[in-house]
């Protein structure tokens, strides 16, 4: 049937209802008005329903694509603070190191001259001991010389 009729019926069955004393209302039946319901639907176009299901498509699909760019941009979060606590890792990393390179140049230089002084010192004993021992050399040919001189 066609949709402008059956709208013609619903009018019809509205302008002949019984009116309600005293009020704006008129009762209907209302099996009769679920049965025009009913038709009005079926006789919908089927390129109307068809524009409802690719309206109800496309709005899945924005709903899809949103929930795509969130994810992307989360993910685009979560890296960016990543690379954050890396790099500041990275710098934690190069201050410990330098630290440590101090350290170790001080503890270098301490060492050496620890050695140093340690080396002068045995020179100097070695060449007191030398001193020594020379002045006895020196007073064992002394001695020598005095008693080849006398014989």
């Amino acid at each position: 049937m066609d949709m402008m009729a059956l709208i013609d019926q619903l009018e019809d069955i509205i302008a002949n209802g019984r009116k309600v004393p005293f009020s704006g209302s008129v009762i209907i039946k209302e099996q009769k008005i679920y049965e025009i319901i009913d038709d009005l639907r079926a006789a919908l176009p089927e390129e109307l329903k068809q524009a409802r299901w690719i309206v109800k498509e496309r709005q899945e699909m924005i709903d899809e694509a949103e929930r795509e760019a969130n994810r992307i941009i989360e993910e685009g979060r979560r890296k960016a603070e990543s690379m954050v606590m890396e790099t500041e890792i990275v710098k934690q990393a190069e201050k410990k190191a330098n630290e440590i390179i101090e350290e170790a140049l001080a503890k270098e230089r301490e060492v050496r001259l620890g050695a140093e002084d340690y080396a002068d010192e045995m020179l100097a004993n070695l060449e007191v001991n030398l001193g020594k021992l020379l002045t006895a050399v020196q007073r064992g040919r002394d001695r020598l010389q005095g008693r080849l001189e006398r014989s």
